[in-house]
C-alpha cells in the first residue's frame, strides 16, 4: 500500500472533536457593515481510468497482481493518482470511491448534499458535517468544496487536499477551530444534486430565508476580509430580493424583503468601499436611499464615499443629515468633524494657490494708488511748468513790444 494510502487509513481511525464557538462583537456604524455579529482557473481533465497504463500481461505479471489483491484492502473503484486541479499543486483532489459517471456531475448553480469530514494534515478531525447542502458556485462554502465537487460523479467518495489560500486562509477560524494557515485534508461524498428553486414560485417566507443565508454568508466573508466573495453573495441575495413573484405576498412580507435588500445594499457598498470602488458604493448607498430615506447607515456611508470623491460639500450635507437624525451617534460626530477640519483646510489651500496664481492683490492695489499718486503729481508738475513757460512767453512778447 502506498505511503498516500497508509495517511488515509489513519485518518479514517480518529475520533470526532468537539469544534469550538465563535465568539462575536458588536459592530460600530464607521466598520461599515450592517451585520448583526461582526468583528470586524483552469481544472484540469478527469483523472486518468482504472486500467493498467502497462503492456500485455504475463503469468508473473498475474502472480504479482493476485498478491498485491491480497494485500490491498482498497476497494476496487479508488484511483491511486491525484488530479491537480488548478495546476498549481496547491488543490488536489484523488477519487477513493468511483461514482456514477460524468454524466452524473453537478452543475453549477445546482443545489448538493454532500457527507464531509475536514481533518488538518496531522490527522487531527476538525469537524465532521454530514447532510451538508450548498448551492454550488454560490460561494457558500470556502473555495477548496465550491472548485471540486464539481469535479465529482454522484455517490463517489473523493479525498481533497487544500491549501489554506482555498479553506480558512490566513485568518484561521474559531469555528471550526482551525489554525491561520492551516492546510486541510477534506473526505467528501457526493449524495445528491438538484435544480435551484425557481425564484418566482417560492413563497415569500422562503424567499425571505434564502437572501437572507445569502446575505450572512456575505458577512462571513467580508469579517474574513474576502471582500470581492463578499459583493459577489450580497449580490446573489439581491437577485433573490428583486426577483418577480407569481405567488401572493403581504405587505408585511414585501417589506421585510425591502429591509433585507436595504441590508444587503449596505453591506455591498461597506465592501465595495474596502475595495476603492467608489461609483458602485455610491451607487449602492443611493439604491437604499432610494427605499429608506432616512436610514442611517446608508446616509453615513454615501458620506464617506463622496468625501474620498473629493465631494466635500455635498458629504458634509450629507453626514449632517445623519446626525440630524441621529446626533447621539459619536461616529457620525467625528467623521463630519474630521471632514469639516479636512474641506476647510482644502479651501485655504485652494485660495493661497489663487493668490499665487493672479499674484498678490494687495501688493498691487498699493502700487495702482503710488502709480495714480505719482501720475498726479506728474500732471500738477506738468501743468504748472507749462503755465510758467506760457506767462513767460508773454511777458517777453511785451518786453519786445515796449522796446519796439
Amino acid at each position: 500500500m502506498t505511503e498516500k494510502a497508509e495517511t488515509m487509513d489513519a485518518l479514517d481511525s480518529r475520533d470526532n472533536a468537539p469544534s469550538v464557538k465563535k465568539n462575536g462583537q458588536t459592530s460600530l456604524l464607521d466598520s461599515g457593515e450592517d451585520f448583526e455579529v461582526l468583528d470586524e482557473d483552469d481544472i484540469d481533465d478527469d483523472p486518468p481510468p482504472l486500467e493498467d497504463a502497462g503492456g500485455g500481461k504475463g503469468k508473473n505479471t498475474e502472480k504479482s497482481e493476485n498478491k498485491n489483491a491480497d494485500m490491498d484492502p482498497e476497494p476496487s473503484g479508488q484511483v491511486d493518482e491525484w488530479l491537480d486541479v488548478l495546476g498549481n499543486d496547491q488543490l488536489k483532489k484523488k477519487v477513493l470511491e468511483a461514482g456514477e459517471g460524468q454524466d452524473s456531475r453537478p452543475q453549477k448553480g445546482q443545489n448538493v448534499k454532500i457527507n464531509l469530514k475536514t481533518y488538518l494534515m496531522d490527522g487531527t478531525l476538525v469537524e465532521e458535517q454530514p447532510d451538508l447542502s450548498f448551492t454550488l458556485g454560490d460561494g457558500d462554502v470556502f473555495q477548496a468544496l465550491d472548485l471540486t465537487v464539481q469535479l465529482m460523479e454522484m455517490r463517489e467518495k473523493a479525498l481533497i487536499q487544500t491549501d489554506a489560500k482555498y479553506a480558512y486562509g490566513a485568518r484561521g477560524s474559531l469555528e471550526p477551530e482551525v489554525s491561520p494557515n492551516a492546510e486541510l485534508s477534506l473526505e467528501v461524498e457526493l449524495l445528491e444534486a438538484t435544480d435551484a428553486p425557481d425564484l418566482e414560485l417560492l413563497p415569500p417566507p422562503e424567499k425571505i430565508a434564502l437572501a437572507s443565508h445569502k446575505r450572512e454568508r456575505g458577512n462571513i466573508h467580508y469579517q474574513r476580509g474576502d471582500y470581492a466573495f463578499a459583493v459577489n453573495s450580497y449580490g446573489i441575495a439581491l437577485q433573490i430580493t428583486e426577483s418577480s413573484s407569481k405567488v401572493d405576498i403581504t405587505p408585511e412580507e414585501e417589506n421585510e424583503l425591502i429591509d433585507v435588500k436595504v441590508k444587503c445594499l449596505n453591506n455591498m457598498a461597506a465592501s465595495q468601499l474596502k475595495l476603492d470602488h467608489y461609483d458602485a458604493a455610491l451607487k449602492s448607498c443611493v439604491s437604499a436611499l432610494a427605499h429608506q430615506p432616512d436610514n442611517i447607515k446608508a446616509l453615513f456611508r454615501m458620506g464617506k464615499v463622496l468625501a474620498l470623491q473629493g465631494e466635500y460639500t455635498e458629504a458634509i450635507q450629507t453626514l449632517r443629515k445623519a446626525l440630524k437624525l441621529e446626533p447621539s451617534n459619536k461616529t457620525i460626530h467625528a467623521e463630519l468633524s474630521k471632514l469639516v477640519k479636512k474641506h476647510s483646510e482644502q479651501r485655504g489651500a485652494e485660495q493661497a494657490m489663487y493668490k499665487k496664481m493672479l499674484g498678490n492683490p494687495s501688493s498691487s492695489s498699493g502700487t495702482q494708488k503710488h502709480r495714480a499718486k505719482s501720475s498726479w503729481g506728474l500732471s500738477w508738475k506738468w501743468l504748472f511748468g507749462a503755465t510758467a513757460v506760457a506767462i513767460g512767453g508773454v511777458a517777453l512778447s511785451v518786453v519786445i513790444a515796449a522796446r519796439n
